[in-house]
C-alpha cells in the first residue's frame, strides 16, 4: 500500500508564491504517477499537475502553465508543486493522489487514482 500526505499550504496574497509538499510512504515503486488535484468551495475537482513515477514526464492543467512547476524526488520519495502568481482563483484544498501499476493511466482524470492525501488549504487573498 502507499500511503501520502501533504504539507505546505497556508494563505498568501495575489502574486505570492507558496511551495506544497507530497511525502509518499509504503510500496513506491508500484506508483505510476502523483499527481495533484485542487478542489475549491461549490466546484468540481480539477487536475492541476502531475508527473510520471519513473519517467518525471510533467503534465500540467492549462490554468497552471508557466505558474506551477512539479517535480518529484525519488530518493526522498517526495513530489513537490511549486505555485507562482498565485491569483484568488487558486484558492482551494490542494490534494496529492497516486495511481499505481505499469500500464499508461492517463495523468488528469481523477477516478483513475484510488490514493489520496487528506488534502492541505492554500488560500489567495486579494
Amino acid at each position: 500500500q502507499v500511503q501520502l500526505v501533504e504539507s505546505g499550504g497556508g494563505q498568501v496574497q495575489a502574486g505570492g508564491s507558496l511551495r506544497l509538499s507530497c511525502a509518499a510512504s509504503g510500496r513506491t515503486s508500484s506508483v505510476y504517477a502523483i499527481t495533484w488535484f485542487r478542489q475549491a468551495p461549490g466546484k468540481e475537482r480539477e487536475f492541476v499537475a502531475g508527473i510520471t513515477w519513473r519517467d518525471g514526464l510533467a503534465y500540467y492543467a492549462d490554468s497552471a502553465k508557466g505558474r506551477f512547476t512539479v517535480s518529484r524526488d525519488i530518493v526522498k520519495n517526495t513530489e513537490t508543486l511549486q505555485m507562482r502568481s498565485l491569483n484568488p482563483d487558486d484558492t482551494a484544498l490542494y490534494y496529492c493522489a497516486a495511481v499505481r501499476g505499469d500500464s499508461y493511466h492517463p495523468i488528469s482524470v481523477a477516478d483513475e487514482y484510488d490514493i489520496w492525501g487528506q488534502g492541505t488549504q492554500v488560500t489567495v487573498s486579494s
